[in-house]
């Protein structure tokens, strides 16, 4: 369904109330009985889950499956699959200046990124009511899954010309890919880039944020509307670069303190994050997610422009119990407002 994505920020923006968007689908495994390694290569079982979420607790607008390694494979990569774990990319084929060269660029549909744009048909087809954003790894995260992480690196610092010719490749991919996950009928995308923050701010411009600009640009219209994920530790020192590719909103991981860039951030631009989806809600009490919880509620108030939600993406283990205390302080901190 188009929906008026503009009009969604400015709601936002506009209200005291907060909105909880976090990235979180593998507890809808858990509630459904499904097992991780169907899930993962089954667009209509994920919808299950995040349906099955949906109803439990709900969330103000669904994020799909965060599998970084869809996008590697399309490329060939081999990939490995986990009884319990997210799938992993196990090899790099695109590490020599002569592998990425001969690299043939793969088409939206392919493998397993048919099945994802299938969930995100199903997802816009049921959630009528709110928005839908698909998810996809961004151009230089997916080129250190294809050369390995520790090769792209040194590409990008002694071999910058073979790192960019990797680049326009995943870049080329990338945009094509948003285009189809647009034309689904979801009403955004989250892009996630954590390779980025490995980077120093003016690498990251160059290797990541200038290709981003072209992906974003692509597809963010006012039905459409596209947030930059980053959750490394340099994050914070980003911010710049990563509002230069126009994104309409950024998410940033729990290694930054969320609350103290928010001044930097336009009033306009949506601000996204952090709870720890490991260290507070897979190993705390339901107790102490929901003071954390709180905690950052609070610290944030000020800033209309801040969205809860948590730092990554929420790992296989998590309990319902701790869910359903994220949403629940949520809830509360908002009949404090009305």
């Amino acid at each position: 369904m188009k929906l008026n994505m503009k009009q969604f920020v400015r709601e936002i923006t506009a209200s005291p109330l907060r909105r909880a968007i976090p990235i979180m689908t593998a507890p809808g495994i858990e509630l459904t009985g499904l097992k991780p390694l169907d899930v993962f290569q089954n667009g209509a079982l994920q919808f299950q889950c995040i349906k099955a979420l949906s109803l439990a607790v709900g969330t103000d607008a669904p994020v799909t499956f965060m599998d970084l390694s869809v996008e590697a494979e399309a490329f060939g990569a081999p990939v490995r699959y986990s009884e319990s774990e997210n799938p992993t990319i196990s090899g790099s084929i695109a590490s020599t200046p002569e592998e990425i060269d001969a690299l043939p660029i793969p088409h939206p549909g392919d493998k397993r990124t048919a099945e994802l744009l299938r969930c995100g048909e199903l997802c816009a087809g049921y959630f009528t009511d709110r928005p839908v954003f698909g998810g996809m790894i961004g151009p230089f995260s997916l080129a250190g899954r294809l050369a390995d992480m520790t090769e792209i690196m040194i590409l990008a610092a002694m071999e910058p010309e073979t790192a960019h010719l990797l680049l326009k490749k995943t870049t080329l991919f990338l945009t094509e890919y948003a285009k189809a996950i647009k034309a689904s009928g979801m009403n955004g995308l989250l892009i996630a880039e954590p390779a980025a923050g490995l980077l120093s701010p003016e690498m990251c411009r160059e290797f990541a944020t200038d290709y981003l600009k072209g992906i974003i640009a692509a597809v963010q219209d006012d039905s459409f509307t596209v947030i930059l994920h980053n959750c490394g530790n340099a994050a914070d020192r980003q911010i710049e670069a990563m509002l230069s590719t126009g994104a309409a909103a950024l998410h940033l991981g729990n290694a930054v303190d969320l609350p103290a860039l928010l001044p930097q951030i336009p009033e306009d631009v949506l601000l996204m994050g952090n709870l720890d989806p490991v260290g507070v809600l897979k190993l705390e009490t339901p107790e102490t997610v929901y003071n954390e919880t709180m905690r950052l509620l609070r610290a944030t108030e000020p800033w209309k422009n801040y969205v809860l939600s948590t730092g990554c993406d929420v790992p296989p283990g998590v309990s319902m119990e701790n869910v359903r205390a994220f949403f629940r302080a949520k809830d509360d901190y908002n009949r404090t407002r009305l």
